[in-house]
């Protein structure tokens, strides 16, 4: 199985297309703790992107951590 690799543009335009809708998400938080939640994607910006959790909570991902396979984002 080959994995395909897409570039920052690319990823923004996905994230961006995602926009206001819920996607489930895993996070690596490192020192082997990995975070699963279900979030709406907020805002997005030029250099990163908000997140809105179920319990109301905001937080803010770069691109850069999605490309690098830190956050990983499944609709």
């Amino acid at each position: 199985m080959r994995k395909i690799v897409y570039g920052l543009d690319e990823i923004k335009l996905q994230i961006t297309n995602l926009k206001g809708q819920n996607v489930k998400m895993h996070i690596n938080r490192g020192r082997k703790k990995i975070e699963s939640i279900t979030a709406t994607i907020k805002d997005v910006y030029p250099s990163v992107f908000t997140i809105k959790t179920d319990d109301e909570k905001l937080q803010t991902f770069s691109y850069f951590d999605v490309m690098c396979g830190n956050v990983v984002l499944n609709q």
